[in-house]
């Protein structure tokens, strides 16, 4: 198919690269000129597994081509609208004025017949209102909804080989047009038996939020219990692996530790909860306004924990922070538990020398008056402690010995629960860790 995607930041330049590996011709658009050059180029202009080889093999096969030019799309069968809702500044909201401005923009150069596909996480409701435009400017041409659920580090396995696919679709003939349309982008997926939901606007859009808003509870809900762990001494990570064997619950995403970040779950929560209140629906999550208080004292307890590995005081101490990034395989610092960690212990006195193997550029905008060092030993040298927030593998396989001949001070705050306690308390360090003893 003649495919175009609007909006080449991480979700649209991963997608847009995907299906032209799946054999698509595809046209990446976006306003951003240094960000259309670099991808032209074959360059991600951001870290992500396996995206920098998947644009070099797309390119080469002219099937994959970038452009600034709304009016390029004229020609093309498919649209996929890919562009950032952010959180509005000083409000929970989705702030949906470049979906607004993609969709209206795009609609002036729609051919007859043509599907526009929503990806972008949006606020119930928005589907209905944006399908009137389109509409409106062209009226053979229907709008689909087609939620993303990308992992960070996995983006690219996950939408070559995604776990489930959802079609938001209008009533009628046009729901059949497009499910057809749909049904041709993801011809591979299919064939594979990747499991289809296809169903209306409303709970297409909904999909998406509510399991962001389980894997954020179910996040926050160990945490909560590791602060009950840290005042009985119980072991938060043995509870979990106890309650992680019921098939009802399950291990994964009960790792207790600094709590979630990123572009996603924090402002995809808040957005949730804003739109409630819209509907007069807001009694029924106001669940997760604890959700989110939860994931953020996590980091002010990072920040106390490493103060009392330190005897109380976090003045003058050279603090090595290691990671920055929201989670390993990512250069992402959006809303960045870590970084936010390591900036904290900065304003409270500590002489913090920072590392992460990808996020440092990020990193060093949002907090210039940070030290940072791209090799982990040249972090560590001479710290009073160190302090692990991201856990990237060559963190979690640091030898505790010889980790310690570098140190000044041999303490450590595991923030994310990676490590062995018994190795390394058996190399002489002051170990602790959130929700253990």
């Amino acid at each position: 198919m003649r495919i175009t995607v609007i909006g080449c930041g991480y979700l649209g330049a991963v997608h847009a690269a995907c299906m032209a590996q799946l054999g698509h011709e595809v046209l990446g658009i976006d306003v951003d000129q240094a960000k259309i050059d670099a991808l032209a180029a074959g360059q991600a202009p951001f870290y992500e597994p396996g995206l920098p080889e998947l644009l070099a093999e797309a390119s080469a096969t002219g099937r994959l081509r970038f452009s600034t030019d709304m009016a390029d799309a004229a020609d093309y069968d498919a649209h996929f609208i890919a562009v950032g809702t952010p959180q509005k500044k000083g409000e929970n909201a989705a702030d949906l004025r470049f979906v607004d401005a993609a969709v209206t923009e795009l609609a002036r150069h729609l051919k007859p017949g043509a599907v526009v596909i929503g990806k972008s996480t949006v606020p119930v409701g928005t589907a209905r209102r944006l399908a009137e435009l389109v509409k409106a400017a062209q009226p053979s041409a229907e709008l689909a909804w087609n939620p993303e659920f990308l992992r960070e580090g996995f983006a690219v396995e996950d939408t070559l080989r995604p776990d489930r696919l959802v079609y938001g679709l209008p009533t009628g003939d046009g729901g059949i047009k497009a499910k057809q349309t749909l049904d041709e982008v993801y011809t591979v997926a299919l064939g594979n038996g990747t499991p289809l939901v296809a169903t209306d606007y409303e709970t297409a859009e909904l999909v998406k939020v509510s399991a962001n808003a389980f894997l954020a509870t179910k996040i926050s809900f160990i945490n909560a219990i590791a602060e009950v762990c840290e005042a009985t001494g119980a072991d938060v990570t043995q509870l979990a692996d106890a309650i992680g064997f019921d098939t009802r619950i399950g291990r994964r995403f009960l790792n207790a530790g600094l709590g979630f970040g990123g572009g996603c779950l924090p402002k995809d929560i808040r957005a949730f909860m804003a739109r409630a209140g819209e509907l007069g629906a807001d009694q029924a999550l106001t669940f997760l306004r604890e959700v989110d208080a939860i994931n953020l004292r996590r980091r002010s307890r990072a920040v106390d924990l490493t103060r009392e590995i330190l005897d109380g005081s976090l003045a003058g101490k050279r603090v090595a922070v290691l990671g920055l990034a929201f989670k390993p395989d990512s250069d992402d610092i959006r809303d960045s538990p870590a970084l936010d960690v390591a900036g904290q212990l900065q304003m409270q006195g500590a002489e913090v020398i920072a590392t992460d193997p990808k996020a440092i550029p990020n990193a060093r905008r949002q907090y210039p008056e940070l030290t940072f060092m791209e090799s982990t030993p040249a972090a560590i040298a001479g710290a009073d402690a160190v302090v692990l927030l991201t856990e990237w593998k060559e963190y979690r396989a640091l030898d505790p010995a010889a980790t310690g001949e570098l140190v000044r001070g041999k303490a450590i705050l595991d923030g994310r629960n990676v490590l062995d306690p018994a190795a390394w308390r058996a190399a002489g360090w002051r170990y602790r860790a959130l929700g253990r003893p």
